[in-house]
């Protein structure tokens, strides 16, 4: 029995075709998206450690809504803010150094975030808007990634 060697041919176990090329199995996009949700991660939690760091100096940028049904304390809101943005960030580097682990940490934390910006909607809705936005972008990036 021969084997065929054309677009239907499984590739032998080495991941190669005849030829020497590679087989595709991630594009490249996909791992650049990665890459770029690591570096967002990275961003966003320094961004939301200085979010705490507002909230815990209890800053006058925050205004509290009086009627809201989930009610925090803004000094433990800003000590919430402060250690997810620390353990985003610290992940969000070791998504970028290409950890596996950190990828599934990640979804998890980012999930996390995403939870807290809208829990935070009513003290700060625009930035909350855009954090929930980068939130979904990453734990959408890192859920399609696939090792080569």
């Amino acid at each position: 029995m021969s084997s065929s060697v054309g677009p239907t041919a499984t590739p032998p176990a080495g991941g190669t075709h005849a030829g020497g090329t590679r087989a595709p199995r991630n594009k490249g996009w996909v791992s650049g998206m990665v890459l770029f949700a690591g570096v967002v991660m990275l961003v966003n939690g320094i961004l939301e450690m200085f979010h705490g760091i507002m909230a815990i100096a209890e800053d006058d940028v925050f205004v509290s809504t009086p009627r809201y049904v989930f009610r925090f304390d803004l000094t433990g809101w800003g000590w919430i803010h402060l250690v997810i943005g620390a353990l985003v960030a610290l992940v969000g580097f070791f998504v970028i150094q290409g950890a596996a682990w950190a990828r599934i940490v990640g979804i998890f934390l980012a999930s996390l975030s995403l939870i807290g910006s809208f829990l935070a909607l009513p003290y700060y809705p625009l930035w909350s808007l855009v954090i929930i936005a980068l939130d979904v972008f990453v734990i959408w990036a890192l859920c399609v990634y696939r090792e080569d």
